[in-house]
């Protein structure tokens, strides 16, 4: 108990709006290196951590916590700032600490956040009946949730009713076969994992996805940012080479 003192003098001596800074600093100095770069936090690390059910390496960032696909959304908010900057209203679904850093500095952004459960949101709420007014959002990020919910079509109709003309989305789920898979009577939690993936999956999409997206009145484009990459470029920034992100806009 008594080496827990220093550490806990030290941080009532820092104001709490430094926490995450001070934080953020000590888990860079811990774990730096130059075999890798997190384009999320921005750290030079030795590696990337293990992570997942089935761990798959170089997955995990030890300093924020992003994992490959934040990393790859970073990168393509970094190429397309442009189109995508002035937002104004940006929701964040199930808000993850590493890419939040990444839309709160997109120029023109007033960020905000929701999720079902978690109290430190701006608002907790069901994506499948949002609370906010139509055409009253410019952009919105939701990454990995979609194969949870049950309904859904409902939830991306929603999404497409509280953006504004002209507004966009990234929508990103995992893409595990070429046909969308799904089975509403599957409710066995060994099952699900089996046959979607995790047990708290509801299915597993295939590569038809945009279509559903396009079904709710998006126009879909997909994009492989990291596709041109050389292959130690692509390793050093822990991004896949295949993997897709799905801008969806509304129109103007």
């Amino acid at each position: 108990m008594t080496t827990c003192l220093p550490k806990r003098a030290l941080k009532a001596l820092i104001p709490e709006r430094f926490h995450q800074s001070v934080r953020l600093a000590g888990y860079r100095v811990a774990h730096y290196g130059t075999g890798r770069y997190c384009l999320c936090c921005n750290s030079r690390v030795r590696r990337f951590a293990p992570y997942g059910e089935a761990p798959r390496p170089e997955a995990l960032c030890p300093v924020c916590g992003a994992l490959e696909r934040h990393r790859l959304v970073s990168l393509f908010l970094r190429r397309n700032m442009t189109r995508l900057m002035n937002p104004g209203p940006l929701l964040h679904v199930a808000p993850e600490p590493g890419i939040e850093r990444q839309l709160r500095s997109l120029p023109g952004a007033d960020y905000i956040s929701t999720d079902l459960e978690r109290p430190e949101v701006t608002t907790r709420s069901d994506i499948t009946a949002l609370p906010f007014a139509g055409e009253s959002l410019g952009g919105l990020y939701c990454s990995h949730v979609l194969e949870h919910v049950a309904d859904d079509r409902q939830a991306m109709e929603e999404f497409h009713r509280v953006l504004r003309p002209g507004g966009w989305a990234i929508l990103q789920v995992p893409i595990g076969r070429e046909e969308t898979f799904e089975d509403p009577s599957i409710e066995d939690p060994a099952l699900r994992r089996k046959l979607f993936g995790q047990c708290d999956h509801v299915r597993v999409y295939g590569r038809d996805f945009p279509d559903r997206l396009r079904g709710a009145g998006f126009s879909v484009t997909v994009t492989r940012p990291a596709r041109a990459m050389p292959g130690g470029a692509a390793e050093r920034l822990g991004v896949n080479t295949n993997e897709e992100v799905y801008l969806c806009a509304k129109a103007a």
